[in-house]
């Protein structure tokens, strides 16, 4: 029987797939830097551990089949060493792996043959090293991930909302293929039964290949705006963008830099091999945006006054 561990719990990925295994009814177990941080069933197993700490690993135990690794520094605390932070830490984790007795770790990566930021060449790292030093890996590369907790989503939406008017960086020219959260789930949840996928790089994204400049568009559209004029600024780098963007979105600042520098990457599908794997087409990024808008406008709805 598949038992799964899920890193990265309090995170939006990571929680929604705790919530998605538990709901299907599988054991699950997860791993939270600070376990005050995520609110699950009392069903799922919640263990302290970080990442950095390799005996805090060990307390975990064995038992787990399957581990997801969802974990990345992403620029948070305000150093920028986070690139050696995020190496020890999947060094760490692909050495209590190997040790616990998993048999497969499955990591979401990013989306870049040549990484043109820190960010990007972190993510990358990491996939290197849990494949060379750990169990076998299940290694997604996605770009954009459009659901109502998404980093990206909300620094998109927001941009939308709040500028009538919008200057126009050379890197909104720069191609993307995001993808719908419920099918990032389905592409983690699926992979566990599916042994061709192991020790197996695979690039997920919908089937549009969409500049940042027509998603940005595409985005007005679903929330019923106007389409926001543009000013070209070419000479506006994505650090110097990362910087006006931290000021108007509710993006951290320190995760809106690093997700922002690495907007001059193109982060294309340039391999769908392994997406043929699976026996389902991804959303359509539009689709994925009336998806997002809905479930953010829900939650919205029920939080407290």
């Amino acid at each position: 029987m598949v038992r799964a561990l899920v890193t990265g719990a309090s995170g939006y990925v990571g929680s929604r797939l705790v919530r998605e295994l538990h709901a299907r009814g599988e054991s699950v177990g997860c791993v939270a830097r600070d376990p005050s941080r995520v609110s699950f069933d009392p069903a799922v197993t919640v263990h302290r551990g970080d990442m950095l700490d390799p005996g805090s690993l060990s307390a975990i135990g064995d038992g787990y089949t399957t581990a997801y690794y969802l974990v990345h520094s992403m620029g948070r605390g305000g150093g920028s060493d986070y690139e050696q932070r995020d190496a020890s830490a999947a060094s760490n984790f692909a050495g209590f792996a190997t040790a616990g007795g998993i048999e497969q770790v499955v990591y979401l990566g990013g989306l870049g043959d040549r990484p043109g930021s820190q960010h990007l060449r972190s993510r990358l790292r990491v996939g290197e090293i849990l494949r060379d030093e750990g169990p076998p890996l299940t290694w997604f590369r996605a770009g954009m991930v459009v659901g109502a907790g998404s980093e990206s989503y909300r620094t998109l939406r927001s941009l939308v909302e709040r500028l009538p008017v919008m200057l126009a960086p050379s890197w909104l020219a720069t191609p993307t293929q995001a993808i719908a959260i419920s099918d990032v789930l389905r592409y983690l949840i699926d992979c566990r039964l599916m042994p061709e996928t192991r020790s197996c790089e695979i690039q997920i994204g919908s089937a549009e290949v969409l500049t940042y400049g027509q998603m940005l568009d595409q985005m007005a559209d679903a929330l019923g705006l106007r389409r926001r004029p543009r000013i070209p600024v070419p000479l506006l780098t994505p650090w110097l963008s990362s910087h006006w963007i931290g000021l108007i979105t509710p993006v951290d600042a320190g995760v809106a830099r690093p997700l922002i520098e690495g907007l001059s990457t193109d982060t294309t599908v340039t391999d769908p091999s392994g997406m043929a794997l699976f026996d389902f087409q991804p959303r359509s990024f539009k689709q994925a945006l009336r998806e997002a808008i809905v479930e953010e406008d829900r939650s919205v709805q029920r939080a407290p006054p």
